[in-house]
C-alpha cells in the first residue's frame, strides 16, 4: 500500500505550532470574588497545573550570567519591614540562556533578562539619583557592572542570530530600543539601533505594552520614555495570561508588581525554579525563615506568607497572590530544602556596606545540562 506524503507545513502553520499555548488551568482565576476565594483559586490552579507541567518534560540546558548590580531603595525591597541603616541595597541582575524543545518538536534558545544598563541609566528613578546622589554613589559604590548581554552569548558557544525569544519578567527600566532594535534614533545617538538579537521575538504580557501606552504618575519613575519607540511590531509576540513556551517552560502571568508582570517557570533535575522581580530575596517569599531585621515580625504580626517588593504598588493584593501562585510551583532547593527554588531576576547582593539587610539564602544563580554550540541545534 501507497501513502501520499504529507505536504511541508506553511510558515503560517509552523509558526501556530511555535506560538506560547494558553494554560487552560489558570482561566478565570483572576477574576475569582471576594479576594480572599481569588487567593485559594490561585493556589489550588497553581497546584493543579504544577502536576501537569512536571509531566510535560525538562528543559535541556539553562545558564545564568551576571550583568550588574544596581541600587535599589531598601524600602521598596521589603515592603517597609526591613529595619535598615542604609536606605540603599545593590540588587544584582541576571541574564539567563535556556535551551529548550519548542511544541513544534524544533529546539529554541530563550534569553531571560538581558538587561542594557545604559538604557536602565536613562529610567527616571535612576537618572534622578544619579542627579541628586552623584557619578561615585551611583557609578561606584552602589552599582558594579559584570558584563553586557551581547558578550554573554559567544562565552557559551552560541551565537545572536541563534536566540528565538527574549522576555523579562516586566520592563522596569527596560530601554527595548537597545535590545530589540527600533526604527527611530534614540537621543543623543546618530543611528537607529541594530537589535541584540536579529531573529529574536520579543515575549511580553499586552498589559506591560499597554503601560508604555499610558504611563501612569505611580509608574513614571521606573519605565524608560520612548523605550518603545520605534521597536518593529513583527519582532512583539504579545499575549494574555499564562502561557507555555515550549517543554518545561512556561510563563505565567504573575501580575501586583506591574500590571504585565510574569514569571519563568522551569522544569530542571533539581526540579522546578521560578524567576521574577515579585521579591528581591528568598526572604521575600519566606519571611519566616529571614535573617534581616524585622521581615519576619512584619510578616508574622500581620500574618503574611509573603513580603513583596513594593516599588509600585500597582496592586498589592494581587502581587500577593502571584508570590503564592509561585510559591506552589517551586521546588524545595538540592542546597537547603527550607528554602524555595525562586530565583530573584533581581537577586538582593550580599554586600557587607548594606548590613544587617543581607540575604539569608542566596540562590546565585542557574546551570544544568550542555548548551548547544552555534547553531542552535537547528
Amino acid at each position: 500500500m501507497t501513502t501520499t506524503p504529507k505536504p511541508a507545513p506553511s510558515a503560517t502553520e509552523a509558526q501556530d505550532a511555535a506560538a506560547p499555548r494558553p494554560i487552560p488551568e489558570f482561566e478565570g482565576v483572576h477574576d475569582v470574588w471576594p479576594r480572599g476565594d481569588r487567593l485559594r483559586a490561585v493556589r489550588r490552579a497553581a497546584a493543579t497545573y504544577r502536576e501537569r507541567f512536571v509531566q510535560q518534560g525538562r528543559i535541556h540546558a539553562v545558564r545564568s550570567f551576571d550583568i550588574a548590580a544596581a541600587p535599589y531603595p531598601t524600602r521598596f525591597g521589603f515592603h517597609g519591614a526591613a529595619l535598615a541603616v542604609n536606605p540603599f541595597v545593590s540588587i544584582v541582575n541576571r541574564m539567563l540562556v535556556v535551551q529548550f524543545d519548542g511544541f513544534d518538536g524544533e529546539p529554541k534558545i530563550l534569553v531571560w533578562e538581558p538587561t542594557v544598563a545604559a538604557g536602565t541609566a536613562q529610567a527616571p528613578f535612576y537618572a534622578q539619583l544619579k542627579r541628586l546622589a552623584g557619578d561615585f554613589l551611583t557609578e561606584h559604590v552602589f552599582a558594579r557592572y559584570y558584563q553586557d548581554p551581547d558578550t554573554v552569548l559567544p562565552s557559551c558557544g552560541l551565537r545572536p542570530e541563534d536566540v528565538d525569544f527574549v522576555s523579562f519578567d516586566h520592563l522596569h527600566v527596560q530601554d527595548v530600543r537597545m535590545i530589540m532594535g527600533s526604527t527611530s534614533i534614540i537621543p543623543g545617538e546618530r543611528a537607529p539601533r541594530e537589535g541584540l538579537f536579529p531573529r529574536a521575538r520579543l515575549l511580553v504580557h499586552r498589559r506591560e505594552l499597554g503601560t508604555f501606552e499610558s504611563t501612569h504618575p505611580m509608574q513614571w519613575a521606573w519605565y524608560v520614555d520612548g523605550g518603545m519607540d520605534g521597536v518593529p511590531g513583527e519582532r512583539i509576540t504579545a499575549f494574555d495570561g499564562d502561557v507555555e513556551l515550549g517543554v518545561g517552560v512556561s510563563l505565567l502571568w504573575t501580575p501586583g508588581h506591574t500590571d504585565g508582570n510574569h514569571s519563568l517557570v522551569l522544569n530542571t533535575p533539581d526540579g522546578v525554579w521560578v524567576s521574577s522581580e515579585n521579591g528581591i530575596s528568598a526572604d521575600n517569599w519566606q519571611p519566616e525563615l529571614s535573617r534581616i531585621p524585622g521581615v519576619r515580625r512584619h510578616a508574622a504580626f500581620y500574618g503574611h506568607e509573603v513580603v513583596p517588593n513594593a516599588n509600585t504598588l500597582e496592586d498589592s493584593l494581587d502581587q500577593y497572590d502571584s508570590m503564592v501562585k509561585e510559591k506552589t510551583l517551586a521546588d524545595p532547593s538540592r542546597r537547603d530544602p527550607r528554602w524555595l527554588q525562586i530565583l530573584p531576576s533581581s537577586e538582593l547582593a550580599p554586600f557587607k556596606r548594606q548590613w544587617p539587610v543581607l540575604p539569608s539564602f542566596v540562590h546565585g544563580g542557574l546551570n544544568y545540562g550542555e548548551l548547544p554550540s552555534s547553531g542552535g541545534g537547528r
